[in-house]
């Protein structure tokens, strides 16, 4: 059984209803950090079933970083002006341009990578594989697995987030959905640098 002073931690922490932390801590025998991931988890099916409601409102974050040399903005769009009036959903479409400043991703999604991009490296990948003497059969086999790392490394929603490296920024997203009771997405973002 959970305590009270574990269920009110974890709720700060997670920003997760009651009866869901109560019940995580419940599943995972009073292990927060399991019970996190069962949040997660959950908060992800949450997130799935608010995906296909429009996302009509929002906010610009931005954030410039003290030299006064990088600087990034994302347009983070949420269901009502209500939540993107919310003092959290700003701070979270700030955090969200300070890593797009910090990790300069290049696109939103995996999948957006440009084609020609990646079969430039992969050309790339195929010619230092045979200089590393690599027999043809598994050359094909690391190259799904390289590519597939190479989409994720440039794609803003699967880059680990700069203040939490244990999650992705979609993860991140889930966790405010999950919070703020509505569909929030990444709708644009640029990165400046002098």
């Amino acid at each position: 059984m959970s305590s009270l002073e574990q269920v009110k931690a974890l709720r700060e922490r997670t920003g997760a209803g009651i009866v869901d932390v109560k019940k995580a801590l419940d599943e995972a025998g009073g292990d927060e950090e399991r019970a996190i991931k069962i949040l997660r988890e959950k908060s992800g099916a949450k997130a799935v079933k608010k995906i296909d409601r429009e996302a009509k409102e929002g906010y610009i974050g931005s954030y410039l970083h003290t030299n006064g040399k990088v600087g990034a903005m994302v347009v983070l769009s949420c269901e009502t002006d209500f939540v993107a009036r919310n003092e959290d959903f700003k701070l979270l479409a700030r955090d969200i341009a300070m890593h797009v400043a910090a990790m300069n991703p290049a696109v939103l999604r995996p999948e957006d990578v440009a084609a020609d991009t990646v079969g430039a490296e992969r050309a790339i990948w195929v010619e230092q594989m045979k200089q590393e003497g690599k027999e043809e059969s598994l050359i094909d086999k690391i190259l799904i697995g390289k590519e597939k790392k190479f989409r994720e490394e440039g794609a803003l929603l699967t880059q680990s987030f700069v203040k939490n490296p244990e999650m992705t920024i979609r993860e991140l997203l889930s966790e405010n959905v999950q919070k703020m009771g509505e569909n929030i997405q990444i709708s644009s973002f640029v990165r400046f640098e002098v």
